[in-house]
């Protein structure tokens, strides 16, 4: 059957707009009880990238986290969320970006992933820690967030999975697999298709575009898609975006991987691609490399455990004064 991917125009995070937006998008798949049934565990996988720029749209948006919530526990599920950041816990950035709130009133908890190995589809990637806690929920919803990026041109579907990475493991896959980027991007979309996600919802309404996937700047888009198929709404909205899919190594990956479907086969049940484009839509101003040396992997590993155990415990210390 050919993938579908259900795509419209959503302006707004107030409460009421968002939900009809999500409760939209979501109809030609089938609505939320396509994907949720009463019991479910259901984990939430926004982008939970960094709390150090928290008014530039760096993250997936709370709104958005809650509003699927919402619609989850009336499915019957139970959802939480999490995520490994590079740099610190999740709690630490949630709270950064505010999302405190929404967790006390539907008293949703957040997970700190845990690694473990599993087998991949992928024998070159065996050896990959991923996180138990996705991998053992009945229901993965990831939530990325429209991004530009320095090392990977795009920042989408597939790449936010590699949150299912525990933190500390990401700089040293930078170093293993990073030398090459289509053994990188091969990579990214091993762990996409072992985690495999139930459905993706992508926010689009405000995105981040330049020097991402933190140092840009916030990019009205007005876009909300949704898919069962990861690749397919990524194939999909590099269209929307005017970006050719060779630039960015996960898409590269996999098409060559034949797991990324080509956009003519795409069901579009409500806009398509040309109906929602941005033609100006900003890339990096230069790509960095994406392979670590060890130097680098050893600071980046001080870092998050830095962030972590010293930074995020006295930040919360200063806040109780």
């Amino acid at each position: 059957m050919s993938p579908t991917v259900s795509l419209i125009r959503a302006t707004s995070y107030e409460a009421q707009q968002l939900r009809e937006s999500i409760e939209t998008v979501l109809a030609p798949l089938g609505g939320i009880g396509a994907f949720v049934k009463p019991g479910d565990r259901v984990l939430l996988k926004p982008n939970l990238l960094t709390g150090a720029r928290p008014t530039k749209e760096c993250v997936t948006r709370p709104e958005l986290v809650r509003c699927v919530a919402e619609l989850v526990i009336e499915a019957g599920g139970k959802p939480f969320f999490g995520d490994s950041p590079a740099f610190g816990s999740a709690m630490g950035v949630a709270k950064s970006n505010g999302y405190l709130p929404m967790m006390a009133e539907l008293d949703l908890p957040v997970v700190e992933f845990h690694g473990k190995r599993y087998e991949t589809a992928s024998e070159n990637f065996n050896h990959l820690l991923l996180s138990k806690e996705a991998i053992e929920a009945d229901v993965v919803i990831n939530l990325p967030k429209v991004k530009s990026h320095m090392q990977l041109t795009m920042t989408l579907g597939v790449k936010n999975l590699f949150g299912c990475v525990p933190g500390k493991m990401k700089a040293w896959w930078h170093m293993e697999a990073g030398k090459s980027a289509d053994r990188f991007g091969e990579m990214l979309v091993e762990t996409a298709r072992a985690i495999s996600p139930n459905l993706t919802i992508i926010d689009g309404i405000v995105g981040h575009e330049g020097n991402g996937p933190s140092g840009g700047e916030p990019r009205d888009l007005g876009v909300l898609g949704a898919a069962a198929d990861v690749f397919a709404l990524d194939v999909a909205m590099l269209d929307l975006l005017n970006v050719e899919a060779h630039l960015v190594p996960t898409a590269a990956a996999a098409q060559r991987l034949g797991l990324a479907p080509a956009l003519e086969t795409i069901e579009f049940p409500l806009m398509r691609p040309a109906d929602l484009s941005c033609t100006d839509w900003k890339l990096p101003e230069a790509l960095m490399p994406i392979d670590f040396a060890l130097p680098r992997v050893i600071k980046s590993t001080f870092r998050h455990l830095y962030i972590r155990l010293i930074k995020e415990p006295m930040t919360a210390y200063q806040r109780q004064d």
